[in-house]
């Protein structure tokens, strides 16, 4: 609801109150024809007015307050998942095979995330990553000095390519990062780490080590004793031996060699105390090879015969020979060629990436036949101009420095990221392929995730303010434009803080340039200790606006505004109606204590006159006279039921009516209300004022009730009937049982009640004016209600054919039992 329409509301709701509370009283006030009176009635409107007032105000204000921390709640919800995907993410970035060096304002030192191994060798400490020298070059460590200050000072960001002291090719990029830096280390492409060089082999291997060796050797080999006599031989040496029908010794294997040519070798060998080799001639078998060397405790050897050769190794070129052990043993595809376009050497994960048959992938083979071959498979990027791609592709053969000469987004959904550097002084080219499809998913992703989250804030309705520890402007949503007065253009440039406050002082020049002075103290501020912060900003153009100053995981600080002028306008307007309603209610409480001196006094005199005047104390009277004198006398008596009525009702509103039960007879408590109702309706000049007639059914229960106001309930009743009624009408009062209630039925043969009667009095509203003789009947039907609700009770009316109203009162039997309860 607008609060233009919430205001033109209230004011109709209060002026509607007044007036109905003012008509409700103009009955009793007109039967004593006094302008006292009407004055006494006005604070009475201006109560019930306001508390109507009240009420609606406040249901409105608790709606709007509920719907603002319905958004509240939202809001902390959303930013406690945004928190929680932040963290996801930097455990991710741990895990990656890379490096990164943080340095802000706040903390106490660079913050290392990753995997340092990828660069330092196993077991050093991370910080060990800032001191280039023990793991590059001088001249790469120089430069990575000189680009990092430049970093530092000036804020400019690189990219550059490494080679560490181990040979491997690393990636180093920096940037700022709010008021602070950052650096990533990568390798260029994955490689293996550095295999450290064998250690020398010991030379006085024992017997037992030797023993192991040949038995997994699949050629003749044997040991001897210092002797020179056979104590161990293998498998294949035993099976040349049974192949030549040689027997074994006892305990000793059998001996293939003739005694000249064992102690000859064996003092060959002693003599130059390494290994030896020579040939030996077996009977049965020809000519082998015998190759010898000395262990502790002995010799080993082997035989080989001289017809088999071991096949000749692949020609590589010397400038690669040193790469073969660190790319057989990589899981990254690899594929290197010479200068002829010639496949050199390639690994397993080459193979398995472009699912090539082995027994067709060849060294030697050209690359462009390679090629051609993936083309064929559908296992290359779809090119509209494969020649021409392909031959783009081949200009790798001029690279000087390694080159990204990717992605390949190939047909199987996969993309390739492909890295050519040049193969060594003999010119050539190495491949390196990377996977990177599972990097561009969580890339969008993260893209994906950044605009929900951009979304989530321009949807707010606060004004968002995110600067970096350099006072620069980093995150913002439409909102903080529009409360500020800030062009979204110069808000898209990333202001200094000191410019957004010379723009917002062109649009505010007012306040404009003090209010922003004073927040940047707060924005500044590099206390790590520092709290969060909140306060309100009145502006001159009397806008109030609420601000929170937040600081954030990474040193930035968020800054949100809401403009609370309206919720402050209602809030004054309840303070002034809450003011205006305890004036009313002391008002109330001063007119119900005065109430019984200022009317009763007067009222008792005038009752006393009327009863001496119609005694003829004073003198005999004349039959108009003594008629006046009872018009003065019933009419006292009403009044008089008027204020009790008014004393009652307020008693309830004050919330310290009480009921006393007690065990009642029925027909004493309806002898009493026709009393009452004589005195109020006397017979006038022989005319019968009115014809009552009681119908109390017989063997009725006990009942226990309040007997004063049962008595209330039965006179007003019967008063309100006869009020309708014609002069000498019928009015019927019937009393049943009927359960656990008592009913009392009131009947008469006057003018149907109005619908808006009934309704008031059904509603537990407020009953309408009643004009002519029938004043008085609204105030009698207000205290009906109120006393059958004490009661527990329910109160129905009715027409009846063809002519008059029924009444039904429907009371507890036990009165008692439903105060307990309550």
């Amino acid at each position: 609801m607008a609060p233009e329409a919430i205001r033109i509301g209230w004011r109709f709701e209060g002026v509607a109150t007044s007036a109905v509370t003012l008509l409700a009283a103009t009955p009793a006030l007109a039967q004593g024809y006094s302008a006292n009176m009407l004055v006494g009635a006005v604070p009475l409107s201006v109560a019930l007015g306001a508390g109507a007032f009240a009420l609606i105000a406040m249901a409105l204000i608790r709606k709007l307050l509920k719907d603002a921390r319905t958004a509240r709640d939202t809001a902390s919800a959303q930013i406690g998942r945004l928190r929680a995907l932040v963290d996801e993410y930097e455990s991710l970035v741990s895990g990656m095979p890379e490096t990164i060096v943080l340095w802000t304002p706040n903390a106490d030192g660079p913050k290392f995330l990753g995997q340092t191994s990828v660069v330092l060798p196993p077991g050093r400490r991370p910080e060990a990553i800032l001191d280039f020298d023990t793991w590059l070059p001088d001249g790469d460590a120089k430069s990575l000095r000189i680009v990092m200050e430049s970093l530092r000072v000036e804020g400019r960001g690189f990219d550059m390519s490494l080679r560490g002291r181990d040979g491997r090719l690393m990636r180093a990029t920096g940037w700022s990062l709010g008021g602070g830096i950052a650096l990533r280390i990568r390798p260029a492409f994955q490689q293996a780490p550095a295999v450290p060089a064998p250690a020398p082999r010991d030379e006085s291997a024992t017997i037992a080590t030797a023993r192991t060796v040949l038995a997994g050797l699949g050629k003749p080999g044997f040991l001897r004793n210092e002797a020179g006599h056979l104590v161990y031989a293998n498998d294949a040496y035993l099976e040349l031996a049974s192949t030549l029908g040689t027997k074994a010794g006892a305990g000793h294997p059998p001996e293939l060699l003739s005694a000249d040519d064992v102690a000859r070798l064996g003092a060959a060998l002693r003599e130059e105390g390494k290994a030896r080799k020579s040939v030996v001639t077996i009977a049965g078998a020809g000519a082998f090879d015998l190759n010898e060397f000395p262990v502790a405790g002995g010799s080993a050897g082997y035989l080989q015969p001289r017809g088999d050769k071991p096949a000749a190794a692949p020609q590589r070129d010397s400038g690669l020979a040193h790469l073969s052990g660190i790319i057989d043993a990589l899981t990254t595809p690899i594929a290197i060629f010479n200068a002829r376009r010639e496949l050199v050497q390639c690994n397993r994960a080459y193979v398995d990436l472009w699912k090539l048959d082995p027994d067709w992938l060849k060294q030697g083979m050209d690359e462009r036949a390679i090629l051609d071959r993936l083309r064929t498979d559908g296992s290359l990027p779809n090119e509209p101009d494969y020649h021409a791609w392909r031959a783009r592709h081949l200009t790798s053969y001029q690279l000087q420095q390694p080159e990204e000469r990717g992605p390949w987004h190939l047909p199987d959904g996969r993309t390739i990221q492909v890295i050519a550097a040049p193969a060594g002084p003999q010119g050539g080219v190495v491949y390196v392929f990377e996977d990177i499809t599972a990097q561009l998913t969580l890339q969008s992703q993260h893209r994906s995730l950044l605009d929900v989250q951009r979304s989530t804030i321009n949807a707010l309705s606060e004004a968002v303010a995110v600067f970096g520890t350099n006072g620069r402007l980093t995150l913002y949503n439409p909102r903080l434009s529009a409360l500020w007065k800030v062009p979204t253009n110069v808000l898209e440039k990333s202001p200094h803080i000191d410019r957004l406050a010379d723009a917002v002082s062109g649009a505010l020049p007012e306040d404009g340039a003090a209010i922003w002075r004073d927040l940047k103290r707060k924005i500044i501020d590099l206390n790590p200790t520092r709290t969060d912060q909140h306060g309100r900003i009145i502006r001159a153009d009397g806008k109030l606006i609420d601000y929170a100053v937040t600081r954030l995981p990474d040193g930035q600080s968020m800054m949100t505004f809401l403009d609370v002028t309206e919720s402050a306008k209602y809030q004054q307007v309840l303070k002034e109606r809450n003011a205006a309603l305890e004036t009313a209610d002391r008002l109330k409480d001063a007119f119900v204590q005065n109430v019984s001196y200022e009317l009763r006094s007067p009222l008792t005199n005038i009752i006393g006159f009327a009863d001496l005047l119609a005694s003829e104390t004073a003198g005999a009277l004349s039959e108009r006279q003594r008629s006046y004198t009872d018009y003065i006398r019933a009419s006292s008596v009403t009044l008089g039921v008027l204020i009790d009525n008014i004393l009652d009702l307020a008693t309830v509103d004050a919330g310290i009516a009480e009921l006393h039960p007690e065990l009642q007879h029925i027909p004493t408590l309806v002898e009493k209300a026709r009393a009452g109702l004589a005195a109020t309706f006397p017979d006038v000049e022989g005319e019968r004022s009115l014809n009552l007639v009681v119908d109390i059914a017989e063997g009725l229960p006990a009942f226990v009730a309040d007997g004063t106001r049962i008595v209330q309930i039965l006179y007003n009743l019967l008063s309100s009937a006869a009020r309708f009624s014609e002069p000498g009408g019928e009015i019927r009062l019937s009393v049943r049982g009927r359960g656990d209630h008592m009913l009392f039925i009131v009947e008469d043969e006057g003018a149907a009640v109005t619908d808006e009667v009934r309704s008031a009095v059904l509603d537990q509203q407020e009953p309408p004016a009643i004009a002519g003789r029938d004043r008085g009947a609204g105030l009698g039907l207000a205290i009906v209600r109120t006393f059958v609700n004490l009661h527990g009770g329910t109160i129905s009316i009715e027409k009846r054919e063809p002519r008059g109203n029924r009444v039904t009162v429907s009371l507890p039997r036990d009165a008692g039992m439903v105060s307990a309860a309550e």
